[in-house]
């Protein structure tokens, strides 16, 4: 018998399951031999907004899990969130939950007069796998604080405090922080969102396009990058580009390719997501964004630094990201690798979905 904390609406399939047209983006070779590959799909936008590539089916709403993190920090900073720039890049971080990221927490807590009781997020143990073993040998268990996500439940809870609105409850989709959040989204991304759920962390979740995920974070790095004569209108955004961009150890961690790819390429923001999200904007307001189908981690950059190249984008620097050996033995025996996709004879699906532009 289900659980009485599942509604139907949660658990009941709908009579015919419509699936995106996904198209094939990367393939692991062993010996020479195809022996996996990962569908999805992908954008990339021009400076000027104008789609230069798509593979498969960008315009089927989907969730960007925590991809939308530095759309939510951009909400946060509007609602007068102020915090040195190592803790903003926290605000929008996915972190490994090393020190620096759990004192980070802390310092964003205490800042405002609160505790690590006042967090509503989920506890888990660190997200790094050296993180977690380093955590574990000392004797730790899982606890909000140490969770990839206590960055951002940290500065919503400051938020509130700033604000004179509830801490408690500040996740609830009716409180005015998700409210701000949520008028956020529309406006950075140009759309609608086409359903909302809750994210694993427990805020709300968004489903929204590639193409409108692409033009949020093309927004953010081109306010960043023109942040010398940024309008008011652009501030926010312009705050977590370059607080992101100046600390991307704070936004993944030592090791992770999302902060490897910030140090790489100058101007860039950028933001996984759970089940194969990437999201990468550029300085002059272009921007790429991957859904990989089956949700695959690995999959992510080899597919983001093809579309990069689309983009006109020199990805030389990028090489050490954009692939990853196959190991058989303990030795190298083939690699994963992208797909030729934008010169694929796979259909280009714009039809899933009309980009809703009204709000």
């Amino acid at each position: 018998m289900p659980s009485p904390v599942f509604s139907a609406a949660h658990t009941a399939a709908p009579a015919q399951l419509a699936l995106p047209q996904h198209i094939p983006l990367v393939a692991a070779l062993r010996d020479g031999l195809v022996e996996s590959v990962h569908y999805g799909s992908g954008i990339a936008l021009a400076a000027d907004g104008s789609v230069a590539a798509t593979a498969g089916d960008p315009l089927t709403p989907f969730y960007p899990r925590s991809a939308l993190k530095p759309l939510q920090a951009v909400a946060m900073v509007r609602a007068g969130l102020e915090l040195p720039a190592d803790l903003l890049a926290l605000a929008a971080a996915s972190h490994s939950g090393a020190a620096v990221h759990r004192d980070g927490a802390l310092r964003i807590l205490e800042l405002h007069g609160l505790a690590p009781t006042d967090l509503e997020n989920s506890t888990d143990l660190p997200y790094g796998t050296t993180e977690r073993e380093d955590w574990l040998r000392n004797g730790g268990s899982a606890t909000r604080i140490t969770q990839n996500c206590s960055g951002k439940h940290a500065a919503m809870a400051a938020t509130c405090a700033i604000n004179g609105w509830p801490v408690q409850g500040y996740l609830d989709p009716a409180h005015p922080l998700q409210q701000l959040v949520a008028r956020t989204v529309k406006d950075l991304t140009g759309e609608q969102p086409a359903a909302v759920s809750t994210d694993g962390c427990g805020t709300p979740l968004f489903a929204l396009t590639l193409r409108g995920m692409a033009r949020a974070f093309g927004r953010i790095a081109r306010a960043a990058a023109n942040d010398g004569g940024a309008s008011d209108s652009t501030a926010a955004e312009a705050a977590v580009g370059l607080a992101m961009q100046r600390h991307p150890h704070m936004v993944a961690g030592e090791g992770r390719d999302v902060t490897e790819l910030m140090r790489l390429l100058p101007g860039a923001v950028a933001k996984d997501g759970f089940e194969g999200v990437q999201l990468v904007g550029l300085a002059d307001g272009s921007a790429v964004a991957v859904k990989i189908s089956d949700g695959g981690d690995r999959a992510r950059m080899p597919a983001t630094v093809r579309l990069l190249e689309a983009l006109g984008v020199d990805t030389e620097p990028l090489s050490g990201i954009a692939t990853a050996p196959v190991l058989g033995g303990g030795h190298q025996v083939g690699l994963l690798l992208a797909t030729d996709f934008l010169n694929s004879d796979y259909p280009i699906t714009t039809q899933s979905t009309p980009d809703n532009e009204a709000l």
